[in-house]
């Protein structure tokens, strides 16, 4: 398909507005346009690339799932453009070079973004001040973090990853720190394991269902929590045990107590998805630097020093 086929800026900006919108008048109206000129560029757009973006009816205009990639590759393309200028003119302010600079888009798992993101973007921010980092704590189900960085919400996702959920072909990444999980349940328990099993939606990867799946210990989880944050707090209450990795037990009170597993037990790879293109920008080469570093100065601990007291599963 020839460049001057595909949408211009303008067009990919009219895309974007009628999608937050949810309808061409309401596009229009924020956009400070007629709903005529809304509709026509839409149908240009339509045109170059050879397909229905939007299903129109009564009650506005939904994307269509050729709309979602459009969009996608809109967010993405207009994010470039933010870089560029970003990055252009840091270069052309005197100094030794280019620096980081302006907004950098994170998503996150919860137990990433309590745990191991603060202290990367901490270091992240002091060393490059001219970042601004917004971050989105997004439940690691379905496409999860990856997709926020595909639908271009996101310039780098901290994801699970793995041979059992791998990268996207889309996007680039690679593998911050391998976790394991363990065994918690009430502190003192004479029987721990004969709990109720308390689960999240999260929790966990095929590997990990499969070797659940072998525990013959281990029950039909009977209590099923919002997040990993609520499990803790419901084991901790005497409700039940629970099979958690080591960042959802940074922190966990006195109440609960935490049992190795094993050197079968099962684990789980974190680390972090971008596109190649934003890849190679100065924002987010510095926070993967950073991330790396933090991951580093928690190497060498054991789980139970991790955790600061005496260490369940799921998918994305």
């Amino acid at each position: 398909m020839a460049t001057e086929s595909l949408p211009a800026v303008g067009e990919l900006r009219i895309l974007l507005a009628v999608a937050r919108a949810g309808g061409f008048s309401a596009a229009a109206a924020a956009l400070g346009m007629t709903q005529s000129a809304v509709s026509h560029s839409v149908r240009v757009s339509e045109r170059k690339l050879g397909a229905v973006l939007f299903e129109r009816g009564r009650t506005g205009a939904a994307p269509t799932a050729a709309g979602e990639v459009a969009l996608g590759h809109a967010r993405r393309v207009l994010r470039l453009l933010e870089v560029m200028g970003a990055e252009v003119r840091g270069a052309g302010t005197g100094g030794a070079g280019p620096v980081p600079a302006g907004p950098l888009r994170i998503a996150a798992f919860r137990s990433a973004a309590l745990h191991l993101l603060p202290p990367a973007l901490e270091r992240l921010t002091a060393r490059h001040p001219e970042i601004a980092p917004e971050v989105r704590i997004v439940r690691e189900v379905g496409r999860g973090t990856a997709g926020e960085v595909l639908d271009g919400r996101a310039d780098l996702g901290i994801a699970t990853i793995g041979t059992t959920s791998p990268v996207p072909p889309e996007l680039i990444g690679g593998v911050l720190l391998e976790e394991g999980y363990a065994l918690v349940h009430p502190a003192g328990h004479p029987a721990p394991r004969s709990l109720p099993l308390v689960d999240w939606v999260e929790n966990c990867t095929s590997y990990t269902r499969q070797w659940w799946a072998a525990q013959e210990w281990l029950p039909p989880a009977t209590v099923e929590a919002e997040d990993d944050g609520a499990v803790l707090s419901m084991v901790s209450s005497g409700f039940g045990m629970a099979v958690m990795p080591e960042l959802s037990l940074i922190g966990a009170p006195p109440s609960v107590e935490i049992t190795d597993l094993g050197t079968a037990r099962p684990t789980r790879s974190v680390g972090y998805v971008t596109t190649p293109e934003l890849g190679g920008s100065l924002a987010v080469r510095a926070l993967i630097r950073e991330l790396r570093a933090q991951v580093a100065s928690r190497a060498g601990r054991s789980p139970s020093q991790i955790v600061g007291s005496p260490s369940n599963c799921g998918d994305r």
